[in-house]
């Protein structure tokens, strides 16, 4: 289990990563012009994340807020995602104990590969979306997103 939760933090921590080496002016660029914006793209991630406490684990929910519409800051984005991530982490605990997680099967750990799934589909659309801008972060960032062992 601490093996499961530790990797769900190093996934979290790799999003926070990636949105404090943009470049400025980075999170109102789109990939297409109906596209979500880069900031709508991390707003997206910890909005799913919203939704499946809301399922799953209500009291971790309570207290997070959904974030609409664009012109999101990087520290509301930030701040955002720490507190779903943290939300997720206690949710994935209690469902681990218990062997099940209200609303998904098979089974809470098929829900960490799931999450981290869909998030990273969506981490791979902002990199593409910047590169499509010519706004890529530095290689340094970019080859960080793959540090797992020191992130």
């Amino acid at each position: 289990m601490d093996a499961l939760i530790e990797t769900w933090r190093i996934h979290n921590r790799i999003h926070l990563y990636l949105l404090e080496g943009l470049v400025e002016g980075s999170l109102e660029v789109v990939p297409t012009p109906k596209g979500r914006t880069v900031a709508g793209q991390f707003a997206h991630v910890h909005n799913v994340r919203k939704m499946w406490l809301a399922q799953g684990a209500p009291d971790l929910n309570e207290a997070l807020v959904k974030l609409e519409g664009e012109g999101l800051s990087g520290d509301v984005l930030r701040e955002a995602l720490v507190a779903s991530g943290e939300a997720i982490e206690k949710m994935l605990e209690r469902s681990l104990e218990s062997g099940k997680l209200k609303g998904f099967k098979p089974h809470p750990t098929a829900f960490v590969g799931y999450l981290i799934s869909h998030e990273s589909h969506h981490r791979g659309q902002i990199v593409m979306t910047l590169k499509q801008n010519k706004m890529l972060p530095s290689k340094k960032v970019l080859f960080g997103l793959w540090e797992w062992g020191v992130r």
